[in-house]
């Protein structure tokens, strides 16, 4: 064992990255506020709402789904944690992109981008070959990988150009292949605890899931990557985002989301999930004149679904790849009710209170700040000492 494996952070993949994304979530988006009400941007030539969305989609959400990726794959192919030097250098690659990014305006082209794309070519050259090996059905992980890569390449290309339409285009790919990922690890992971919760509790787990329902969901999903790079905002991408609404609606509805009571383990996975349909009604609400009411729905799959799911399945993980029974702490579930808080202002307070924009924004920026600092505050020293088991990883 190195001296770096025995650090506990470098331990098991997941955790640097459980770390480093929370950590950046808090403090990026009160950046953001400061940047926004100067007047600012840090890519130049480019909108700074542009950055602000990069950085939420690119450096904290990838971050989750490192961490989620190095921890998930060892047990879909019963290979060790990457632990130690792994570790390291994704840790290190992920920093130079957010470094790269944060003084974009000073950089050559070519230098921000190679720093700014190195994480992800890394990160599938580490997990492909125990997924490829064993022939795991999760291979698909690394065509979503190379996915995100190719639209965080279109958005540098972007800012080569100074082109905001191609920009808004690459970070909604991005968005919407995130949102698949949800689609294919919730369509397992929220009905898996959620029947092995009610088990515990004496009560057969009944959950309903429709074989076609499962089938063409993904295929939609993927049609809305196209259809949002080709024809956003259009009848097309209206009636797509009403289907898609009502699929994922009928598909919470067969896991039982009223029966587990108080249970936060399963309520905040349920409560992400949920944020998904209803993202949806107002994406598909947006493209009708007269609606700007709707325009804010972005938020709701960003704040409600990702950073609320990125919460629940943080915190899961790191409890039980540590050694520790898997109950969320009281805190945790008051750090989801303030992210649903969040979203809630941000989708709804431009219209509620068009005239104190910057008072939604900050609103809606306190809700997200303290429900990160409650999560770096419970889970920061787990994630940085051993395995209370004695076990390495």
């Amino acid at each position: 064992m190195t001296s770096l494996t025995r650090l506990p952070v470098f331990g098991y993949g997941f955790r640097p990255f459980f770390l480093v994304g929370p950590l950046f979530a808090a403090v990026a988006v009160p950046a953001w506020l400061v940047i926004h009400a100067a007047g600012v941007s840090p890519l130049a030539g480019l909108p700074a709402r542009l950055w602000h969305g990069h950085e939420m989609l690119f450096g904290f959400v990838i971050a989750a789904v490192a961490g989620f990726l190095l921890s998930a794959v060892p047990g879909w192919t019963g290979r060790r944690g990457f632990a130690g030097w792994p570790a390291l250098t994704l840790t290190l690659a992920w920093l130079a992109g957010r470094m790269a990014m944060a003084t974009a305006s000073l950089l050559p082209w070519a230098v921000l981008a190679l720093l700014e794309l190195a994480l992800l070519p890394l990160l599938i050259a580490l997990l492909a070959p125990p997924l490829i090996r064993e022939r795991n059905r999760n291979m698909v992980m690394l065509a979503v990988l190379g996915a995100l890569w190719a639209a965080d390449a279109a958005f540098l290309l972007a800012v080569l150009r100074g082109d905001a339409g191609l920009a808004s285009t690459a970070l909604q790919a991005a968005m919407n292949i995130l949102l698949l990922l949800v689609t294919i690890v919730g369509g397992r992971v929220v009905p898996a605890f959620t029947g092995y919760v009610l088990r515990r509790a004496g009560e057969t787990a009944s959950l309903r899931s429709t074989a076609w329902v499962e089938r063409v969901l993904p295929a939609l999903m993927i049609a809305a990557v196209i259809g949002d790079a080709g024809w956003p905002q259009s009848a097309l991408a209206g009636a797509l985002s009403a289907l898609l609404a009502a699929l994922h609606g009928y598909r919470l509805s067969g896991w039982r989301s009223l029966r587990f009571g108080a249970d936060p383990v399963l309520w905040v996975l349920h409560l992400a999930y949920a944020w998904l349909p209803l993202g949806y009604v107002l994406k598909a609400v947006a493209v009708t004149p007269g609606t700007a009411w709707a325009s804010y729905w972005p938020h709701a799959f960003a704040i409600g679904t990702l950073a609320t799911m990125i919460v629940a399945v943080a915190s899961r993980t790191s409890l039980g790849h540590t050694g520790r029974p898997t109950r969320l702490q009281p805190a945790i579930a008051w750090a989801c009710a303030l992210l649903a808080l969040a979203a809630a202002i941000r989708v709804g307070g431009p219209a509620l209170w068009p005239q104190w924009p910057l008072a939604v924004l900050a609103a809606a920026a306190a809700c997200w700040t303290v429900a990160f600092g409650l999560f770096l505050a419970l889970y920061g020293p787990i994630l940085a000492r051993p395995r209370v088991d004695g076990r390495t990883g």
